[in-house]
């Protein structure tokens, strides 16, 4: 009897091995995500930052304890693969843009493996597209002039995408401007994570 290939395990080996854009990083290839064809959460992020690429751990910095604030778990509840799929843009760190933040992720990252990959990701029921670039990816034509506009309309993508602001620090300023994000969006993705996993 032949053993049963798992495509996704085969396609996150190839992922992890990928060297692509290897020219363009500054800190070398490391490619980091989380995936299996359980979870009902995909997290879509930007790109990994230095501390994320020292640990080899999406979302293991400052941001991703804001994230989890947002979401309402713990890092037990967060890293377990059959609740949250976390596939960035990027999934390899891409350097500083001269302005000091980090720069765009990848355009060849998301270009070769979320074609491959997504539809792998078959229990998805909500994605949660953090930051611009994954409100480009995600709603394309569909989002708002600004970041702003569309997390605002929320409601106009849910129940199967949900965009948010990315949860760096420079999110705080903009949430004193934008009380409407805790007071509304973040009970109501609570809300759906708790339905989703339990």
């Amino acid at each position: 009897m032949t053993e049963k290939i798992d495509p996704l395990a085969t396609l996150l080996t190839d992922i992890r091995a990928c060297r692509i854009c290897e020219a363009h990083l500054p800190l070398g290839p490391r490619p980091v995500l989380i995936a299996d064809a359980a979870a009902p959460i995909l997290i879509a992020g930007q790109a990994p930052g230095t501390k994320v690429h020292e640990s080899g751990i999406p979302w293991d910095d400052a941001s991703g304890d804001r994230l989890r604030d947002w979401l309402g778990v713990d890092k037990e509840v967060f890293y377990n693969p059959k609740n949250f799929a976390i596939v960035p843009q990027g999934f390899c760190y891409p350097g500083k843009q001269k302005s000091g933040g980090d720069a765009p992720p990848r355009p060849e990252c998301a270009e070769t493996w979320h074609p491959r990959l997504i539809p792998e990701l078959k229990n998805i029921k909500l994605t949660l597209a953090v930051g611009q670039y994954a409100h480009k990816y995600y709603l394309s034509s569909r989002r708002e002039k600004t970041l702003t506009e569309t997390v605002a309309k929320y409601r106009d993508f849910t129940p199967d995408i949900l965009p948010l602001p990315h949860p760096s620090w420079r999110v705080q300023g903009w949430m004193k401007k934008n009380d409407w994000f805790e007071a509304d969006v973040v009970p109501y993705l609570q809300k759906r994570v708790r339905d989703l996993i339990g």
